[in-house]
Formats: C-alpha cells, sequence, structure tokens
C-alpha cells in the first residue's frame, strides 16, 4: 500500500513547488498588464445596482488582478507533462508509475480541465480589457454579464462539453448506471448523457463560490483530496494521483490567496475546476466500481448550498417580491450580517473537511 500512496504523493508535492514557482512570474505579469477589472461594482439581476454587494466588495474588484487560477491548472499541466518527459528518457517501473497520463483514467479528466481553464481565461480576458466596464449580474449569482464571454456562450461551452464527454461514456466506456449506495444500481441507459449535462451545469453554477479571498481554493482542495482518496480505493491510481496534482496546484494558488489575496482565481480557475470534478465524479462511479455520483453533494455541500441560496433568492424576488438574504451567495450574506470575511472563509474550510470526510466514509461504507 505504501508505495502506491508514495508515486500518488509525489506529482501532488512537485505541482505544489511547481505552483509556488511559477507564482512570482504569473504574479508579474498580472500586475504588468493591469490585469483587474477597470470598473469596480456589480449589478443586480433587474439592472439595478448590487448595493450590498458593492458594499462590502466594491474596491475590492480592482485591488487585485483576475486570473490566478492559471496557477492551478498551469501547475497542473506542467506536472503532467514533466512525468511524461521523464518516464520517455529514463523508463522504468518507478517513473511509469509517476507519470499518471493515461488514456484509461486521466485523458478525459485532464482534457476537460484545460478546455474549461481556456474558456475561463478567454472570458476573464474580455472581462478585463480596456474599455470594459467588468459589470456583471451578481447579487443573485446569476453569472450573467455585462462584460466578459456572454452568459451563453459560457453555457454553450458546458453544454457541448457534457455532451461529447456523456457520449463518450455511454458509446465507448458503456457507462449507463449510476451507482446508489446500499441499493441496486440505477439503470438509464442513453439518459447518462443529459444526466451528466445537467451535473456539470449545477457545478458550473456553483463557481460562484470563489467570492471572498481564501474561500473557493480552501473548498475545492478539500473536494479534490476526498476524491483522490475515492479513486485510490477503488485501484485507479491514475486517476487519484491526477486529483492530487490538482489539490497540490490549488494549495500553491491558496498560499497566495490567503487574505489579501494577491491574486484571485475567477472563471479561468472556476470553470477548470467545476468541469474537471464532473468527470472526476462519473469516473469514480459504475466505471470505477464506486459511489461518485452519490457522494457528490455530500462532497461538495457548500457548492449545493452556494446554489440553492442563489436560486432561493431569485425565487423569492420574483414571486414574493422580497429577499430571503441581504445578498446572496450564502457567505456574502454572512459578511453583510458582520461577519469579517476571514471568519467566513475559516468555517467554511472546516465545514468542507466535515462534508469531505462524510463523503468518503459513505463511499467506504456503500462499498462494505
Amino acid at each position: 500500500m505504501l508505495p502506491g500512496v508514495i508515486y500518488i504523493l509525489i506529482p501532488a508535492t512537485l505541482t505544489f513547488v511547481i505552483g509556488m514557482l511559477i507564482t512570482p512570474i504569473v504574479t508579474r505579469y498580472l500586475y504588468k498588464h493591469k490585469a483587474w477589472k477597470k470598473r469596480a461594482g456589480k449589478i443586480a439581476l433587474d439592472g439595478s445596482e448590487a448595493e450590498v454587494f458593492n458594499g462590502l466588495h466594491k474596491d475590492q474588484e480592482v485591488r487585485a488582478p483576475r486570473m490566478g487560477g492559471v496557477v492551478i491548472w498551469g501547475s497542473v499541466v506542467i506536472t503532467t507533462l514533466v512525468l511524461v518527459i521523464i518516464n520517455v528518457l529514463f523508463p522504468s517501473p518507478q517513473t511509469d508509475m509517476l507519470s499518471f497520463l493515461s488514456r484509461s483514467q486521466t485523458w478525459i479528466p485532464l482534457t476537460t480541465l484545460i478546455v474549461g481553464a481556456i474558456a475561463g481565461l478567454f472570458d476573464d480576458l474580455l472581462t478585463i480589457r480596456p474599455g470594459g466596464s467588468g459589470l456583471r449580474h451578481a447579487e443573485a449569482g446569476s453569472g450573467l454579464a455585462k462584460a466578459g464571454l456572454a452568459l451563453r456562450w459560457r453555457l454553450g461551452i458546458v453544454i457541448g462539453l457534457s455532451f461529447i464527454i456523456g457520449v463518450w461514456f455511454y458509446d465507448k466506456l458503456d457507462v449507463t448506471a449510476i451507482n446508489i449506495p446500499f441499493v441496486a444500481p440505477l439503470e438509464i441507459g442513453w439518459l447518462i448523457i443529459p444526466f451528466f449535462i445537467l451535473v456539470s451545469l449545477a457545478l458550473f453554477a456553483s463557481g460562484v463560490i470563489d467570492g471572498i479571498d481564501g474561500l473557493s481554493g480552501g473548498v475545492f482542495a478539500s473536494i479534490f483530496s476526498s476524491y483522490t482518496i475515492i479513486a485510490y480505493i477503488e485501484g485507479q491510481n491514475d486517476l487519484a494521483a491526477f486529483c492530487a496534482t490538482i489539490v497540490g496546484g490549488i494549495l500553491a494558488f491558496l498560499w497566495f490567496n490567503i487574505p489579501p489575496a494577491r491574486f484571485y482565481m475567477t472563471d479561468t480557475g472556476t470553470m477548470a475546476l467545476t468541469l474537471t470534478l464532473g468527470v472526476v465524479a462519473l469516473m469514480t462511479d459504475t466505471l470505477g466500481g464506486g459511489y461518485g455520483i452519490a457522494v457528490l453533494p455530500v462532497i461538495g455541500g457548500l457548492l449545493v448550498i452556494t446554489v440553492l441560496s442563489n436560486i432561493a433568492q431569485v425565487l423569492s424576488k420574483k414571486f414574493l417580491h422580497k429577499k430571503i438574504f441581504l445578498v446572496a451567495p450564502l457567505h456574502h450574506h454572512f459578511e453583510a450580517i458582520g461577519w469579517p470575511g476571514y471568519k467566513v472563509v475559516m468555517r467554511y474550510w472546516i465545514l468542507s473537511v466535515i462534508f469531505a470526510f462524510a463523503g468518503v466514509i459513505l463511499a467506504l461504507a456503500a462499498l462494505g
């Protein structure tokens, strides 16, 4: 058991080191090119100013650059390439185990990570372009934008990519069911394709958790750590190593994202992570003989809460003509009632670890 764990932890450690090394380069570039919104402030769904949110964060939006998520996926990609090159130049059983890039386990999630990162990066570049207002509909967390890549295009990317992946899992890998803990698998046939699209859209919507310095990094680190354990238990060592490298990249990012943040994750990070998470959850389900999809709402409990708080806020304003929260998503509501940002972040970190442990325990219990 120990050697297997080592071959998973070494890539994760290497990714963290690479992330720490490339951060000064990324930071220098982002500050040199003033990669932040040129106009602070966000607007609500009805077109009015999001007064509560702007009162909390308006000045911070032009304090630090966007696109810090480059550190996460950049360090993962570099680590992957480095280990592949080492294995090619110095082939051995050890270097082969360290090189986790494999067609059966990591090609799809790595491709998803890169596609999501590029799409998010393009959106970030449009948001910070000179003359762009940078205003976003955000009070209800819809993600609708006045600047940046239009929502319909981002949704199109998510749906298109998820459709291709869903078809691949259904047609090439014969994935037609979802494992449910303690009961028989739920056979849904070709409906696995639209189901995966819905999962991806829900995870994409949860990207709004990137709202306070250090918040999203800590939450996503716990989530991918959980799937590292689950994949390893299922014997998917390459996938486990891949998830571990993501954790390493996130921790390197988080080192510089704690208050006051040197940069923000923004869409190039959140789109990469949320879309990849959906793939990892599907790969650790029936394909890996586990329950990756069923435990996703548990492990990602804070993501679920974030999305539900947005939905509740929108529905309440539309049908009851009043707000449930002072501002949505929920973490901003806690700020609005007087919690310091660091207190919200620390408590979310604690909760994310609890949800992560609960999800792993459920997965293990279901495996018997």
